[in-house]
C-alpha cells in the first residue's frame, strides 16, 4: 500500500510528526518495532518548548494537570546541602513553565491527538529493509511485507535501522560505560517537591518523587568494581545502598530498573534524498538537563510544516534542506551543553572535583544563573536567524527572520480575539494588511490574517518568524527563494 510519508518509530519524535503532517492533510502511516506502546520511561521533563510544541499540535490536554509538583533541585556535597536552583518555573509572562511528566504519558497524550485526526500505529512492524529510488522508497517490514512511500523519516531511536539503511554516519562516543535507574517504593524523609542530588567524590545520586506517597526514581552511575552486565537486583542493592548512605533512606521494593549507557552522537545529515532523520535517530546525548525528548519534538514541528509544503507541490524539496540546517546546529549545541554538565556534575579528577564542590555547585544559588540555565533549558532561546531562512543581520527592534515569535494577544481581521500561537500548526499568520496575507496564502494554502500595525509578519507554523516588511514585492521574493519557483504550485 502507497503512502505518502511513512513515519518509522512511535515515540514523541515520531508521534508529534505525524500530527502534525495529518493535520496538514498529508497522508502518514506510522509504524514501530514495538509490540504495543511503552508503559515506562527514563525522559520526565517536557520543557516550555515541548510544551509550546503540544500545545499547537493540540496534544497538550491534561497534561499540565497530571504533572509533578516539583519545583526545586537541591544538591548536597559531601552530605552539606550547598545549593537550592528553582526548576519548572516561566521566566517571562505569557511563556509556559516546564512540566515534569513521564514520557509514557507524553506519547499517550500523543497518540490520542493522532487517533482524533484519523491516525493510527502499527505496532511489531519492524523495518527489515529502505530502497531509495528517484521516486520515492520502499521499505520492507517483518513478514515480507513491502510499504511504498514518496518520502520515509526515521524517527526509531538511537539505534535507527532506517539510517543505518540509508547508510548515515553516527558519529561520537559513549560518556559513561553504565548508568543505573530505577523507580522504587522507599522510605525517605525528604520534601516531595524537590528532587536531591548527592555528590560525593566521583559518585552521585539523584532522587525525584513520583506520583504516590513513597514512589521515587533512584539514578546513579554503575560503580567501578561492579557487575559488567548488572541485573535489577544488582541495581537496586547498589542504589538502596548509596540512598542508605547519604540519605538514611531504606528501599522496600522496585516497580522498574534500567541499565544504560549515557553517549554523544550525531547523524553527519538530516536528509539523504528521501529519507529523512528525526529525534534520536539524529542525535543522542547524556539525560542531564532533560534536552533529548524536548529536541525531538522540536525537529518534529520544523520538519513537518516543510514536508507537509513538500508533499502538497506548494513547494520544491530543496525546502527540506532546511531542515537539516536549522536543526543539526540545535543538536550539536544540546550536545556539547549536556556532555559538559554530565562531565562536570561527575568530576572526573581531583582538580575537576575541586571546581565543581567549592565554586560551581555554590554559584547555583545566584538568581542571575539560575535564570540563564532556565531560558538555555527551556528551549525557548532557540532561534534559526544563522539558518538558510533566516536573516543575520536586520534593524534593531523586533524579532529577525528566523527567531522565535513569542505568543501574544491577537485581533483576528473579523475581530475577534485569538492568541498567536492558537492560530499557528498547521496554519502560518501574518499579522498586517489582508493584501499582503493573501500573497501568503497563494503559495502557502492556510495563512490566519491578524491585525497589525507597522510591518507585517509572517509567522511560520512553529512559532518562528518568517518575513518582515511592508512591501508586496519583498513577501514574494522571500516565498520565492524558501519555496521555489512559482509553476506548478497549487492555489486551492
Amino acid at each position: 500500500m502507497a503512502t505518502e510519508v511513512l513515519v518509522v518509530g512511535a515515540g514523541p519524535t515520531g508521534l508529534a510528526l505525524a500530527c502534525g503532517l495529518t493535520a496538514a492533510g498529508v497522508q502518514v502511516r506510522v509504524v514501530d518495532a514495538a509490540a504495543g506502546p511503552a508503559t515506562t520511561s527514563r525522559a520526565m521533563a517536557l520543557q516550555p518548548r515541548g510544551v509550546e510544541v503540544l500545545d499547537r499540535l493540540g496534544a497538550l490536554g491534561e497534561l499540565p494537570d497530571r504533572a509533578l509538583p516539583i519545583d526545586r533541585l537541591v544538591m548536597f556535597v559531601d552530605g552539606r546541602e550547598l545549593a537550592s536552583l528553582r526548576i519548572g518555573q516561566a521566566l517571562r509572562p505569557g511563556d509556559p513553565g516546564a512540566l515534569l511528566v513521564s514520557q509514557a504519558e507524553i506519547e499517550g497524550a500523543l497518540r490520542d491527538r493522532l487517533a482524533a485526526l484519523g491516525g493510527t500505529v502499527e505496532w511489531g512492524q519492524r523495518v527489515t529493509a529502505v530502497q531509495p529510488d528517484a521516486d520515492g522508497v520502499t521499505v520492507g517490514l517483518d513478514g515480507a511485507t513491502e510499504v511504498r512511500a514518496a518520502w520515509v523519516v526515521g524517527a526509531d531511536g538511537a539505534h535507527s535501522a532506517v539510517r543505518k539503511a540509508a547508510g548515515i554516519g553516527f558519529a561520537g562516543m559513549p560518556l559513561i560505560e553504565r548508568f543505573l535507574l530505577a523507580d522504587v517504593h522507599a522510605d525517605l524523609n525528604r520534601p516531595r517537591n524537590a528532587t536531591a542530588a548527592w555528590l560525593r567524590g566521583a559518585g552521585m545520586l539523584v532522587a525525584m518523587p513520583l506520583p504516590g506517597a513513597d514512589l521515587w526514581r533512584l539514578m546513579a552511575p554503575a560503580p567501578p568494581d561492579g557487575p559488567d552486565d548488572p541485573g535489577p537486583d544488582d541495581v537496586v542493592a547498589h542504589l538502596a545502598a548509596v540512598l542508605a548512605a547519604e540519605a538514611g533512606g531504606t528501599v522496600h521494593s522496585a516497580e522498574w530498573t534500567s541499565v544504560f549507557r549515557i553517549q554523544r552522537r550525531l547523524a553527519s545529515a538530516y536528509r539523504r534524498g528521501r529519507v529523512l532523520l528525526a529525534g534520536d535517530a539524529a542525535h543522542i546525548h547524556s539525560p542531564f538537563g532533560g534536552q533529548g525528548m524536548n529536541t525531538g519534538i522540536g525537529d518534529a514541528e520544523n520538519l513537518a510544516w516543510k514536508l507537509a509544503l513538500v508533499v502538497s507541490g506548494r513547494a520544491e524539496a530543496t525546502l527540506l534542506d532546511s531542515y537539516g540546517a536549522e536543526r543539526r546546529p540545535i543538536a550539536k549545541d544540546v550536545l556539547a551543553t549536556t556532555s559538559s554538565v554530565t562531565l562536570g556534575a561527575l568530576g572526573h579528577g581531583r582538580a575537576a572535583r575541586l571546581l565543581r564542590d567549592r565554586v560551581a555547585v555554590p554559584l547555583l544559588n545566584q538568581g542571575w544563573l539560575q535564570r540563564l540555565i532556565i531560558g538555555k533549558a527551556s528551549q525557548l532561546q532557540v532561534s534559526y536567524r544563522r539558518g538558510p531562512l533566516g536573516a543575520r543581520r536586520w534593524p534593531p527592534g523586533g524579532p529577525r527572520p528566523g527567531d522565535r515569535v513569542r505568543n501574544r494577544g491577537c485581533v483576528r481581521a473579523d475581530g475577534t480575539a485569538i492568541r498567536l500561537h492558537d492560530a499557528l500548526g498547521p496554519s502560518w499568520a501574518l499579522l498586517g494588511p489582508d493584501p499582503l496575507a493573501e500573497i501568503a496564502r497563494a503559495r502557502l494554502g492556510e495563512v490566519i490574517g491578524l491585525r497589525g500595525g507597522g510591518e507585517a509578519l509572517l509567522v511560520r507554523p512553529d512559532g518562528h518568524l518568517a518575513w518582515r516588511g511592508t512591501d508586496p514585492d519583498a513577501l514574494r521574493g522571500w516565498l520565492d527563494r524558501a519555496l521555489g519557483p512559482r509553476t506548478g504550485v497549487l492555489t486551492g
